[in-house]
């Protein structure tokens, strides 16, 4: 017999999830269209009743956003400019209707390659905090995320908050999706810059990330390296230009050919990093 359960509390929950295998339902945006006309085939412990794992907090070392924060709160909630790119990213998840329910950890745990805020979450060195009865684990999110619909989530564990180390906060950041139409569209590719500057004004910080590009978004090292040390202008565009993109692995869909998918990634991220320094630059001006 297939079981659901509400708890009230993580305790709860955890206890439940100790007892037997359970399919999550937290938005639900994601859980009832892979659902289509059929009823559920594995037990359902719904958690929107866990009003702790809602909200954005501070800690010393980190801001931990609770698994159940929706990207409506995240758009909302006054965060450093480092977080432009996720604010970017949540404003493209859906409809508004979709943004008020959808939770920013549900859309890392349902796992596609299209997820919007993968990307932006890799280039602030995002974390994921996993628990269960036996304790607490967490994971930097290239780890957490392993490939297309995989995680590295073990049987009685939940996804409780993503978590943004403070030393990952410097600078400005930037969003950019490529799809069919403006709104409302899974991504050919996407890309998410964060660039911080040194006190010379040249490029001290590069992170930057792909999405819809491989099985799972990826971080860009080499090109982040190349433009250490760069100051805004021209040179930075010629390297971005020249960057051989060999961390990703673009595949041949209805949405777009592997080919046109580089294309468009060198494109796009060309933009956001355009895009986080012209704003990591007026907020040094300011």
């Amino acid at each position: 017999m297939i079981r659901y359960a509400k708890p009230r509390t993580l305790d709860e929950a955890l206890t439940l999830l100790g007892e037997a295998p359970w399919r999550i339902l937290a938005g639900g945006t994601d859980f009832y269209p892979a659902l289509g006309n059929r009823p559920p085939s594995e037990n359902v412990l719904d958690i929107n009743g866990l009003a702790e794992l809602r909200g954005i907090s501070e800690t010393t070392s980190h801001i931990v956003v609770g698994a159940r924060t929706t990207w409506t709160d995240l758009i909302r909630h006054p965060l450093p400019p480092a977080f432009d790119a996720l604010k970017q990213a949540a404003r493209e998840v859906g409809s508004v209707q979709i943004q008020n329910v959808a939770s920013l950890a549900g859309n890392l745990c349902n796992a596609s390659p299209a997820a919007d805020g993968a990307p932006a979450l890799m280039v602030l060195d995002a974390e994921v905090e996993l628990r269960s009865l036996g304790g607490v684990r967490v994971l930097p999110l290239s780890q957490f995320l392993l490939g297309n619909r995989r995680t590295a989530i073990r049987l009685g564990e939940i996804a409780t908050a993503v978590r943004i180390p403070k030393r990952s906060i410097a600078g400005s950041s930037s969003f950019q999706k490529l799809g069919a139409r403006r709104y409302l569209v899974i991504s050919i590719a996407m890309a998410a810059a964060r660039m911080a500057l040194g006190p010379d004004g040249a490029v001290e910080r590069a992170a930057i990330a792909v999405g819809s590009c491989s099985a799972v978004a990826q971080r860009l090292p080499g090109l982040e390296a190349a433009l250490a040390g760069l100051r805004p202008g021209r040179e930075i565009a010629k390297t971005v230009e020249a960057a051989g993109f060999e961390e990703l692995s673009p595949i041949d869909d209805v949405r777009g050919s592997a080919d046109y998918r580089r294309a468009a990634a060198r494109e796009i991220v060309q933009r956001a990093v355009a895009g986080a320094l012209e704003r990591t630059v007026a907020g040094v001006a300011a």
